[in-house]
């Protein structure tokens, strides 16, 4: 259930999900270990009772964020389930009364993350950067999905959007959703400046030196 990426840093696989016009997406909550040995959760995925028990394993659960208004489905339930917990969410996400909105990353992660929020029209995307492994961390601004995922006129859609390119891409509809594009151009300059050597995204598999002048070049 735990893949470990790297120390004290986990991928964990979750269900499906179905989103607009039925097109289902798989999804992915990365976990970490601060120094105090606090967890630190992101993109969280459905709450099984297995789940909260592996995670039991390795830490109290501290800190959790929703980095964009597309992946809060189980944050409520998280936030019930861990009620010590900080709730971070990116601006726009309906979170609980005790969720905080960031852009940045705050002082309770220990320095362990950067952060920076990527502006687009259908949901801002905070995007973090694990220190210690190199890891960014994306969930809808990066896709790479199977083309044998869809069949039929969602094939068709997901592959003029670049859902199922070869290699991972930020999709069509994101990529005309940017906005304002200065603001995204900040961003994307910090993202440059972090010496990346992995990436993950809610939707793709783990990606090892990712070239995100590349993915980011249309911009």
């Amino acid at each position: 259930m735990l893949d470990p990426l790297d120390d004290n840093l986990w991928s964990v696989g979750g269900p499906d999900v179905v989103a607009a016009l039925g097109f289902s997406y798989p999804t992915r909550m990365i976990v970490a270990r601060l120094p105090d040995g606090g967890l630190w959760v992101h993109s969280p995925i459905r709450l099984t009772d297995d789940l909260r028990a592996a995670l039991a394993g390795l830490g109290p659960v501290a800190n959790i964020l929703a980095p964009n208004a597309l992946h809060d489905t189980w944050l409520a339930d998280w936030a019930t389930a861990f009620p010590d917990a900080a709730v971070w969410t990116a601006p726009g996400v309906a979170g609980p009364d005790r969720a905080q909105v960031v852009e940045t990353a705050p002082a309770a992660w220990q320095g362990v993350f950067d952060m920076v929020l990527f502006p687009t029209r259908l949901a801002r995307e905070l995007v973090p950067f694990h220190r210690p492994s190199g890891t960014i961390l994306f969930t809808d601004l990066v896709q790479h999905l199977s083309p044998r995922r869809y069949r039929g006129w969602r094939s068709v859609v997901a592959r003029l959007d670049g859902m199922t390119a070869p290699a991972p891409r930020v999709p069509r509809k994101f990529r005309l959703a940017t906005a304002p594009r200065d603001d995204a151009r900040a961003a994307l300059r910090v993202m440059l400046g972090w010496p990346v050597t992995r990436m993950t995204m809610a939707h793709g598999p783990v990606t090892p030196q990712p070239d995100l002048a590349a993915l980011f070049d249309w911009l």
